[in-house]
């Protein structure tokens, strides 16, 4: 099964990698497409890679891998969504663009969404696997222990908290914490992690690292694999962003400012001046803990480390019972979106 690994953004690349892993133990060619703007950043460079869509149209794929929205329709191979988060509240989660035959997805409440769209357009399928992204909670999930431990001691710290928020400027807490995280910082049991989305404005990275300069207990993190400060820390703090499920499945507290989802199952708050009380209270009381159950059971119920197998498998099944296609079907108005990002 000849597969392309498909990336517009570098979070993807984390993503993919455990789908990457399985291709290798079931000996399939693959090979990356990046785009330009990934390229120094591009982690798998003993691997074959492009970023030329002319590249893709000559390796004839079977199946193409997708953690983002678009895919060119006229690639040959099942054009599979593996989404880029699980934060199903947020504007487009569930938008149907019409650019995909598989959709894989992450928990129930995920699939009873797509379902829904499946039944109406009936011209894609669903089928629910779990996050690959994930894996690595049923497979190590103590990988970095040993890094924590050492980063406690080096900074006489007790609990590592991190601060993850999203960068979409309507939603974004940076503006409005930067003097609470300093505040929080002067209780030295902390060590504070700073953790920003690729796409965050850089006016506020700017600021961020200027306030890690100063104070010995904040670091600001510009290593991409955020995984590893999910697993490593305590506590999380954030806002809208789908990394709060994530650090949710590890079963640890999070709070939240302005959080725009209808269901929520941990410390919201409207009071950014509520910081310091809202950490103490979490980490001491873990108020949250039996709710978070329901984010386990809804958005991702698999900690068995095998989700990116069940997602090759399920594109195998769905290739032997359909066959390959040569291109997707898509709207006058779809193509031309699609010419206008990748060509023709």
């Amino acid at each position: 099964m000849r597969t392309i690994l498909f990336c517009q953004n570098n979070y993807a690349f984390g993503i993919l990698e455990p789908i990457k892993e399985v291709l290798i133990e079931k000996d399939y060619p693959y090979t990356w497409f990046i785009t330009d703007k990934l390229v120094d950043g591009f982690p798998f460079t003993s691997d074959d890679y492009t970023t030329e869509i002319s590249d893709l149209k000559n390796f004839k794929s079977d199946a193409i891998f997708v953690p983002g929205n678009e895919v060119p329709y006229y690639l040959r191979g099942l054009k599979v969504q593996v989404f880029h988060g699980l934060a199903g509240e947020k504007k487009g989660h569930f938008r149907i663009r019409h650019y995909f035959d598989l959709y894989l997805t992450q928990g129930p409440y995920f699939t009873r969404g797509f379902d829904k769209f499946k039944a109406k357009y009936k011209n894609f399928e669903v089928i629910e696997t779990g996050w690959p992204k994930l894996d690595i909670y049923g497979k190590d999930k103590l990988l970095y222990q040993a890094e924590k431990k050492k980063l406690l001691n080096e900074h006489k710290a007790n609990t590592i908290v991190l601060y993850a928020p999203t960068f979409s400027p309507s939603l974004t807490s940076a503006p409005h914490l930067i003097e609470e995280i300093k505040r929080l910082s002067s209780n030295s049991d902390y060590l504070i992690l700073i953790k920003f989305h690729p796409l965050m404005d850089n006016k506020w990275i700017e600021a961020y690292k200027e306030l890690a300069n100063s104070y010995s207990n904040i670091k600001f993190q510009d290593e991409k694999n955020i995984i590893k400060f999910l697993l490593m820390a305590d506590l999380m703090i954030s806002d809208t962003s789908s990394v709060i499920y994530e650090f949710l499945l590890l079963d640890k507290p999070v709070i939240t400012f302005k959080n725009i989802s209808k269901k929520i199952h941990w410390e919201d708050s409207d009071d950014y001046g509520a910081l310091i009380n809202l950490v103490e209270r979490n980490l001491n009381e873990d108020p949250f803990a039996e709710q978070r159950k329901t984010i386990f059971n809804e958005f991702h119920p698999y900690n068995d480390g095998k989700s990116a197998l069940r997602m090759v498998e399920a594109v195998e099944d769905y290739i032997e019972k359909n066959g390959v296609p040569e291109k997707r079907k898509l709207s006058f108005l779809r193509r031309r979106k699609i010419h206008s990002i990748f060509g023709k």
